[in-house]
């Protein structure tokens, strides 16, 4: 899928967002390498540590279907929930991007983070999660 379709289907989830607390709603588009899109959105608890990110959304519906093979995804966000210009654009937080390592390669997997269909900028998963730690740093056996 082409980067407009994914930010897209990313803005089309971000309507589906539960941010009572935040008021910032998140919405992510993520595309397997086989060509399916699974979406999620930010799903806010008044305790804040059961809150799950779009993002995780996403790959969670994604692995719990048996997809575990990715080549990017969209994210957009921003304070409400309406069909308003996006003023800034929304990155991954740090849970967010570990679990995009357990299952992703960070040199050829893209992080597309999008104000809207036109105006968005594309990163490796290695270029916003640098020095990381994940399934290839350990050398078992």
């Amino acid at each position: 899928m082409d980067n407009k379709s994914l930010i897209k289907s990313a803005l089309e989830a971000r309507k589906m967002a539960y941010a009572p607390y935040s008021n910032f709603f998140v919405g992510a588009a993520l595309e397997a390498t086989d060509g399916r899109i699974f979406t999620g959105c930010n799903i806010e608890n008044i305790s804040f540590g059961p809150t799950n990110c779009g993002e995780r959304t996403a790959f969670f519906k994604a692995i719990s279907e048996g997809c575990y093979d990715f080549s990017k995804i969209a994210v957009v966000g921003g304070i409400n929930s309406g069909a308003e210009k996006l003023e800034t654009f929304a990155f991954p937080c740090g849970v967010c991007r570990q679990v995009m390592l357990e299952f992703c390669d960070p040199l050829t997997f893209k992080v597309i983070v999008a104000k809207s269909e036109d105006d968005y900028e594309e990163y490796t998963l290695a270029e916003i999660m640098p020095h990381s730690f994940s399934p290839r740093n350990q050398k078992l056996g």
